[in-house]
């Protein structure tokens, strides 16, 4: 059995926003005496209120209270357009599944983007004749979306179950997620 001291672990872009490092203690109670990760939260809301990007990961054993965190960071999200997906294990065949529950409230910005960039990304989600095999033009149109959406508002994605999302949006979010940097979005 793990030690209840260490099962749950958090990754940002700085390891002092972590309380400098990767795991932490575990609490009983949703997200009660947890300082260190709504710190955290916090202080990646208020980055992106100001225009920075950032991007957390939480991962860890079930029960350890990531969904109760990632339901805290949603409800301090006052202002933010708010993008959330969740990955299901019989969707996790299904390429771009998971990108198309994420991105679909920002889909009518797609017009935005560039003709190639808008044509891979609306193809890779069904909504386009012709079939687009590039995944890289794919994660380009994703962290385009996002920065378009993040110049209204600042933008919160929360991806739940990220195990099961599939591969292809996966890559995709992961893309945009390493090259967020002035945009707003977390």
């Amino acid at each position: 059995m793990s030690d209840p001291s260490r099962s749950w672990s958090c990754h940002a872009p700085y390891p002092s926003r972590c309380g400098g490092a990767a795991t932490g203690p575990r609490y009983d109670s949703l997200v009660i005496g947890r300082s260190t990760e709504r710190a955290l939260l916090e202080g990646l809301l208020a980055d992106a209120r100001s225009g920075q990007s950032g991007t957390l990961v939480l991962f860890g054993d079930p029960g350890v209270g990531k969904s109760e965190l990632l339901s805290h960071a949603v409800g301090l999200g006052d202002g933010f357009l708010v993008l959330e997906a969740t990955g299901v294990e019989s969707e996790v065949d299904l390429a771009f599944a998971g990108l198309h529950e994420l991105l679909r409230p920002v889909l009518h910005l797609v017009d935005r983007l560039t003709g190639p960039q808008a044509e891979a990304l609306l193809s890779a989600l069904g909504l386009a004749d012709h079939i687009s095999q590039d995944r890289f033009l794919v994660a380009i149109a994703t962290l385009s979306l996002l920065s378009e959406a993040a110049e209204d508002t600042p933008v919160l994605c929360v991806v739940e179950d990220a195990h099961w999302v599939d591969v292809p949006s996966a890559e995709a979010i992961a893309f945009a997620a390493r090259r967020l940097h002035a945009e707003g979005v977390v």
